[in-house]
């Protein structure tokens, strides 16, 4: 994924800070997605550490790329896995001859888990650096 970037801290051993501005599902064009981005989404950013063998300087606004496979990869257990769980949870016990309720309330506790596990694997992802970002050019200057 290639993003555009400013440079908020060069650090000193060949890496830098950077604030990327968090993308929506739609890319920013919500008549293609029914207008339902909402404005804080639009407008936040996100801090990370990118390499940067360009030597990009505090103020640069750049360009950035980042690993596919690892955002592709969190993706998949932030959203499919709690619906996944939800949807297991529920049909097995309906399966089994327990009520709706009780199909439900298990339904829901695997949505519960399947979000506990997307935050544990957010924590192993953070740690572990899993996504990689890296400066790839400088943006001339408008």
């Amino acid at each position: 994924m290639i993003q555009t970037a400013k440079v908020t801290r060069v650090l000193e051993d060949g890496r830098a800070e950077v604030a990327v501005k968090r993308q929506s599902a739609c890319g920013h064009d919500c008549s293609k997605c029914g207008g339902g981005c909402s404005e804080l989404m639009v407008s936040s950013t996100v801090a990370v550490i990118a390499a940067n063998p360009v030597r990009a300087r505090l103020g640069d606004t750049v360009r950035v790329e980042s690993s596919t496979g690892g955002v592709l990869g969190a993706a998949v257990v932030v959203y499919l896995v709690p619906f996944l769980l939800f949807f297991l949870g529920y049909f097995l016990t309906a399966a089994a001859g327990f009520g709706e309720g009780a199909s439900a309330s298990v339904g829901v506790i695997g949505f519960a888990l399947g979000v506990i596990i997307a935050m544990m694997t957010d924590r192993q992802v953070r740690k572990r650096r899993a996504i990689s970002f890296q400066i790839t050019a400088i943006e001339p200057e408008l």
